[in-house]
């Protein structure tokens, strides 16, 4: 980063200077230092850095371009370029052939790294030429994505060889990378506000406003930039608002009744769990937008829900939170969570709705008129929300029954899965809605775990296996991991080969192949190696006799003797989990709570066997 005298020195313009700059070859340098470290401290220790030297009005372009995005997801505005495209860029600055770049893509199994190498030859800049900035290459890019209508691709396409032209080959490797949407730098969301704490705050043990802000926002940039420019006091007029999704409260596993009320204490409040599409819809008069689990506009999809919205929720003003489930109209019976995929297709969304018809079951009120509710107790939250909701065939409020007993909330229970659902949410009625938490406040309820493992788990695929017989040439077994939040990781738990058809496993191979890497990816810890690793991106639900002791795997590794956990004769159900992102999987803490309930049901007089 450079100061106007500096930057006189060597012969740039003083005109096209509005404060401080940072070159775009010192960010990359800092990308580089982020690739070659998996050690969460000491990525926090470089953001840190990074931060402190940054431009307060360029911050939130930092922030977005180290997420490989230049917006946040709810906005839905990518750069658009395919590689093919990306490749004639590429082409175009270095003469180089079509042809030979496809084969260094093939090589380095990444266009970035084929960018490098053929720019290694680009003449370079003269002496006086202007090295590119943080903001020329943001604002260059972002024009590429605004870029729409006849002739856009080709605009595209001069926008990148522009800056292409203008960038070093290490540059350039970013750039690439950028724009086909593989700038993976292992750094989590957590870890950048980890950052942002130790830069602005003193120490990530101050981090809890910072947290706050970015879970009722979900825009990184937006929470960084207001840090560097107005101080961390300024998070405090942060507000639930319409359009920014709220990270959503997310519930912990328990194995029976009994367990939970005491966890609880007192009296609860027991919902259905859905097999469906949670929601979270944002009002505001006739204009509705939803987002899913994952935060991403999916208003498009899902033009009955839109309507029923309009209809049914009664508030000019509102963020209410539900559950979307495919229905059969004929029968009233609900379907499984896979029929809604039919809904995410970009084409054909009335013919869609025609073959799968939804109903919307709504749990929580988040925004009512100008009132942010998150700070209220569930048990107001829930009484507004009943107000404020006309039921009808295709709206509802989720079924609740207030209950204090274990025998209470097993019956319910019976009743529940008996209506077609996966079991019961079960609330604290005292609880305040912690956006972004996993927390004992709310608590899933599915079946009683024996000495087998009744519940299903939904796991990160994170390397394949080449297949053999009928399936040589394709993958034929995954690597699957939980989600270590804790140390934000990818734990290593099962291989998976079953359950799969034919269909399941081309549409797999095209799937995973866009998150193919070279190596193991810097969050994944992992004894076994894989023939090939994967970004940890998509997440699948598995079935599995029981969770038992073995060396090989790491999840929860040495905690029970020295070995991990895994899972015996697991199944893939045919469920891929679109609504969940990697940070979404079971977690290795759910693991391992629910092997120590299965040993503590076990006579101790029994040991466990390892595998």
């Amino acid at each position: 980063m450079f100061f106007l005298n500096e930057r006189l020195k060597l012969g740039l313009r003083p005109n096209d200077i509005n404060g401080v700059y940072m070159f775009f070859k010192d960010f990359t340098d800092v990308l580089s230092a982020l690739l070659k470290t998996t050690k969460r401290i000491e990525m926090t220790n470089i953001l840190a850095n990074l931060f402190r030297k940054s431009e307060s009005n360029n911050i939130d372009k930092i922030v977005y371009i180290i997420q490989g995005k230049l917006y946040p997801d709810y906005i839905g505005l990518k750069i658009g370029l395919a590689e093919k495209l990306v490749a004639k860029a590429i082409s175009n600055v270095s003469g180089t052939s079509l042809e030979n770049i496809e084969q260094l893509t093939f090589k380095f199994g990444d266009i970035g790294s084929a960018a490098e190498q053929v720019l290694q030859k680009k003449p370079q800049t003269t002496l006086f030429s202007e090295p590119l900035t943080v903001e020329k290459v943001y604002n260059s890019l972002n024009q590429a994505a605004k870029t729409e209508g006849r002739g856009g691709q080709e605009t595209k396409l001069n926008i990148l060889s522009g800056i292409l032209g203008e960038s070093t080959p290490n540059e350039s490797k970013f750039i690439v990378r950028l724009v086909v949407g593989t700038l993976r730098l292992g750094v989590a969301d957590y870890t950048i506000l980890d950052g942002l704490s130790e830069a602005f705050t003193g120490g990530k043990e101050n981090r809890d406003p910072i947290e706050r802000a970015y879970n009722i926002t979900n825009n990184l940039g937006l929470v960084a930039k207001t840090l560097a420019q107005d101080g961390v006091d300024a998070l405090k007029n942060f507000h639930v608002s319409i359009g920014k999704p709220i990270r959503p409260m997310l519930a912990e596993r328990l194995s029976t009744a009994q367990d939970v009320i005491e966890k609880i204490g007192g009296e609860v409040s027991a919902e259905y769990k859905l097999d469906g599409e949670r929601v979270q819809i944002h009002k505001e008069g006739s204009k509705i937008i939803l987002f899913s689990r994952r935060l991403e506009n999916i208003t498009n999809h899902f033009p009955d829900v839109i309507k029923n919205a309009i209809d049914y929720i009664i508030p000019s003003k509102a963020i209410v939170e539900g559950e979307i489930v495919a229905v059969n109209t004929d029968t009233g019976e609900l379907r499984p969570f896979q029929e809604l995929m039919h809904r995410k297709r970009k084409y054909e969304v009335e013919k869609a709705m025609e073959m799968t018809p939804t109903m919307i079951f709504l749990f929580d009120i988040l925004l009512l008129e100008s009132d942010d509710l998150t700070q209220k107790p569930y048990s107001m939250r829930r009484n507004l929300l009943e107000k404020n909701v006309k039921e009808s065939t295709s709206i509802k409020v989720m079924p609740r029954l207030m209950v204090s007993t274990s025998r209470e909330l097993e019956i319910f229970m019976n009743q529940a899965i008996s209506d077609g659902c996966e079991g019961l949410v079960v609330k604290d009625p005292n609880s305040t809605y912690r956006a972004g938490a996993r927390e004992f406040s709310w608590i899933k309820l599915k079946r009683e775990y024996r000495s087998e493992l009744a519940d299903t788990l939904d796991l990160v695929i994170i390397g394949a296996f080449y297949g053999k017989g009928k399936r040589t040439g394709k993958y034929g077994t995954y690597l699957l991991a939980a989600y270590d939040k804790e140390k934000d990781i990818f734990e290593s738990i099962s291989k998976v080969g079953t359950g799969f058809t034919d269909e399941d496993l081309e549409k797999f191979q095209v799937l995973l192949d866009q998150y193919k890497l070279s190596h193991k990816h810097s969050r994944v810890n992992s004894k076994i190696n894989p023939d090939i690793w994967f970004l940890p991106q998509i997440v699948i639900e598995v079935a599995a006799s029981e969770i038992t002791l073995s060396p090989i795997y790491t999840v929860g590794y040495g905690v029970f003797k020295d070995a991990g956990l895994a899972l015996r004769f697991p199944k893939f159900t045919g469920k891929i989990r679109d609504d969940k992102g990697p940070e979404d999987a079971t977690t290795v803490n759910e693991v391992t709570e629910l092997y120590k309930r299965k040993i503590s049901k076990i006579s101790t007089n029994s040991p466990e066997t390892i595998n």
